[in-house]
């Protein structure tokens, strides 16, 4: 019998955490060099919740989320400490590597810009389930990647497009319908925003927020954009140069002045060592971004 398109192993009960990061230490190796990215980082996302990692061009945010999604460059590894997603070990991950990347849907940063120029856009989206799956539906799979395209706001004419036929913020659509397409308990995007018109934005948090609703689908995006953080209601984890150095306990403090110093830096200033001075005076003054801050050793 043909596979209908959808994760059979759905069945089998979600855990309440979808993410428990313990003391979490990256290094990325290359040419002989090793350099430490991602510094002790500890946070727990459950199911159903969001949380935005902030901070910095540089600060480790899409080494984190390369990591906890699977997907991550044999350059970059763990070394210290340990991350469970879905019940697999980042460390030690084995044979269950792949639930973990079948219970994650990842949006790597940029993307959009690096669709298979020689795949059509209805190809490149479906491509998961068919790699998935021996036999598939191949009407079941039609209607599952028109709703995408639909829920993306881009014409079902583009699923027989190739990506250079596309603007770039069609592009970055694309590659968040293919995130989306296996139903994933976890959404890992870096930058989702990414060449996306202001009149279409609302379209990455509607994404969210359903299967945030429907099926419990947990969030963990990196963004220095406030408005889609209190969109989503997500809890708040900023880092700078791999170290966690401000974190909140979610939407009670969303909004408030106190944090404004800290995610203004984020979207404007490039300078690493503007962010953190921005993040100790807010320390000293006591403007705590939820319901801790603090800089980390080293830091």
């Amino acid at each position: 019998m043909a596979s209908q398109a959808s994760l059979p192993s759905q069945a089998s009960p979600a855990p309440e955490v979808a993410i428990r990061s313990t003391d979490l230490s990256l290094t990325w190796s290359a040419r002989g060099d090793a350099a430490r990215v991602v510094e002790g980082v500890d946070f727990t996302l459950h199911r159903g919740e969001a949380i935005a990692v902030m901070g910095p061009t540089g600060s480790g945010k899409s080494s984190l989320l390369a990591i906890l999604s699977g997907r991550a460059d044999y350059a970059l590894r763990v070394d210290g400490g340990d991350a469970v997603v879905e019940g697999v070990s980042v460390r030690r991950p084995g044979r269950g590597r792949r639930l973990q990347i079948a219970y994650t849907g990842y949006l790597a940063q940029g993307a959009g810009a690096t669709l298979d120029a020689r795949m059509t856009v209805g190809e490149i989206i479906a491509e998961p389930i068919t790699i998935r799956d021996r036999k598939v539906n191949q009407k079941a799979l039609a209607v599952r990647t028109a709703a995408l395209l639909d829920e993306m706001q881009l014409p079902l004419g583009a699923a027989v497009k190739f990506p250079y036929e596309l603007s770039a913020g069609m592009r970055q659509r694309v590659a968040l319908a293919r995130a989306l397409v296996l139903q994933p308990r976890i959404l890992i995007a870096d930058e989702p925003h990414a060449n996306l018109d202001i009149e279409v934005l609302h379209v990455v948090r509607d994404a969210i927020l359903r299967r945030r609703e429907e099926h419990g689908m947990a969030a963990l995006i990196a963004t220095n954009e406030p408005d889609l953080v209190s969109a989503l209601n997500a809890r708040r984890i900023v880092l700078h140069q791999g170290h966690v150095v401000a974190q909140d306990a979610g939407s009670a403090c969303c909004g408030h002045p106190a944090q404004r110093p800290i995610t203004d830096s984020c979207r404007r200033d490039s300078d690493p060592w503007r962010f953190a001075k921005l993040v100790e005076l807010s320390a000293a003054a006591g403007t705590i971004l939820g319901s801790s801050i603090g800089r980390a050793a080293g830091c």
